[in-house]
């Protein structure tokens, strides 16, 4: 796991704009958006504004006066699990929506505008994992990583990694790195020589309730108090924190059952 997006200057000037297929962004959906906002703004200390009209009830959370995720309302007659999306970049969302479709997977929302915050489109790879493809405008300022708080890793578990992540090599330009392991099905997509997001295949292990899906992980200063500041403030613990190579992780749940990962310095 290592970092996969370049930090925002202090000033909120973007260093260089997204090279297509980097992970340049996370959403959640959800039915209360108020009790959500209370939940992560306590969590991680975001501060909210409007987002786009065009997406609907939208709302940008905000770490230190810096872009870090975005949060909307669910429409009410679509049943959809409650999770984090990652979004990543594209010079044409059009096209490369065109190439998720020819490489066997769908688009089910979009390509439409968002206003100044750009173009997007939400699909699914061929095992039925969502994701998001983001055309940023001229202007965009990169999202803050690095910090507490902030989005730093996703991850994708699925059934079994060969046909997936060739899927996103070819959609988004990726190399991968395979885990020399008998018994891990574990590759990691690399963009220009750097690790951006990892394909977990778990085979028959796969929870049936839950599909192939991605997993965001969120910067914590110390894990174990967040894993505490969760469950105070109404989530849930879905792995206790564990010391592992890339740091001490833990994986939570929060009001509503989106489901995400907390990883911060090693004990």
């Amino acid at each position: 796991m290592t970092e996969a997006r370049g930090n925002a200057r202090p000033n909120g000037a973007a260093p260089a704009r997204y090279a297509p297929g980097t992970p340049c962004w996370v959403s959640l959906m959800v039915h209360g958006l108020e009790a959500t906002e209370q939940f992560y703004g306590a969590l991680f200390g975001w501060e909210f504004r409007p987002g786009p009209e065009q997406l609907g009830p939208y709302v940008g959370a905000l770490l230190d006066g810096h872009p870090v995720a975005g949060i909307g309302v669910l429409p009410p007659d679509r049943h959809l699990p409650i999770a984090w999306t990652p979004y990543f970049a594209s010079d044409d969302v059009g096209a490369t929506a065109d190439a998720v479709r020819s490489c066997g997977g769908t688009v089910g929302v979009g390509p439409l505008d968002a206003a100044d915050a750009g173009r997007l489109a939400i699909g699914s790879d061929p095992g039925g994992a969502v994701f998001g493809i983001w055309q940023p405008p001229a202007h965009a300022v990169q999202a803050l990583t690095g910090a507490p708080g902030t989005p730093s890793w996703n991850e994708l578990t699925t059934y079994e990694s060969a046909h997936v992540a060739k899927f996103y090599e070819t959609v988004f330009g990726y190399d991968e790195e395979r885990t020399p392991s008998a018994d891990r099905d574990h590759v990691t997509l690399r963009l220009a020589g750097r690790p951006v997001a990892a394909v977990h295949g778990l085979g028959d292990a796969l929870p049936r309730d839950r599909g192939p899906h991605w997993t965001t992980y969120f910067t914590v200063a110390d894990t174990d108090a967040a894993v505490d500041r969760v469950v105070h403030l109404g989530g849930q613990v879905l792995t206790r924190p564990h010391d592992s190579d890339h740091g001490r992780v833990a994986a939570v749940a929060d009001p509503e059952g989106a489901r995400f990962a907390l990883v911060g310095s090693p004990r």
